[in-house]
């Protein structure tokens, strides 16, 4: 039995990798399997989306375990968005530094206090399409007035965390592991599914 991430993302399988460490599962993403999956990231919430990613891949693979999460940034000043569409802000031929340069030239000079922001993260565990568990996490800091840092991928370099006084672009894997609102998540999925961090379920 595997953990198949359904996610073609592999700084998010890196990540994933890290915050699962020690479960004795293989682990793999959707670019390490031979079958191609369409799949539609159309609905209305973080948690649909998540559903939407892992129950065909389970319907494909019933003896594989299977998570799918969905993740994005919610902005307060922008009424929670760029929320669903966080990959695709800057349109359909979105990349992470377009969507943080639209990001930055909307919020202008707004003081910090109007510059609060949230990640969120919702994951879903599927085992033969049926759903064992879902798990959210969630990251509160403010958005940066310019770009910082190399690490870590999407909205990581204008994303501002005011108790390190640094992007979350700016922290090692490591400590960015300890806070993320992914690791928050993965983090509660270990403890209600891997018991002792030994195996799941």
């Amino acid at each position: 039995m595997r953990l198949i991430i359904a996610t073609t993302n592999k700084g998010k399988l890196k990540e994933i990798r890290h915050i699962l460490r020690g479960v004795r599962l293989p682990m793999v993403c959707l670019a390490d399997l031979k079958k191609k999956f369409n799949i539609k990231e159309d609905g209305q919430t973080f948690l649909e989306n998540a559903i939407k990613k892992a129950l065909p891949v389970s319907r494909m693979f019933p003896d594989d375990l299977v998570a799918g999460e969905d993740s994005g940034l919610q902005v307060e000043a922008l009424a929670g968005e760029p929320g669903v569409r966080s990959r695709r802000f800057s349109g359909s031929s979105a990349t992470d530094e377009k969507n943080n340069r639209k990001l930055l030239k909307i919020l202008g000079g707004l003081p910090a206090k109007e510059r609060k922001c949230r990640y969120q993260c919702w994951l879903v565990l599927f085992k033969n399409t049926r759903l064992l568990k879902i798990c959210n996490g969630s990251l509160g800091g403010r958005i940066a007035y310019h770009a910082a840092g190399k690490n870590g991928f999407g909205y990581d370099p204008v994303f501002f965390l005011p108790q390190y006084k640094k992007t979350v672009a700016q922290l090692s894997l490591r400590k960015k592991n300890a806070v993320s609102h992914r690791a928050r998540a993965f983090n509660h999925l270990r403890k209600a599914c891997l018991p002792a961090g030994r195996e799941l379920l």
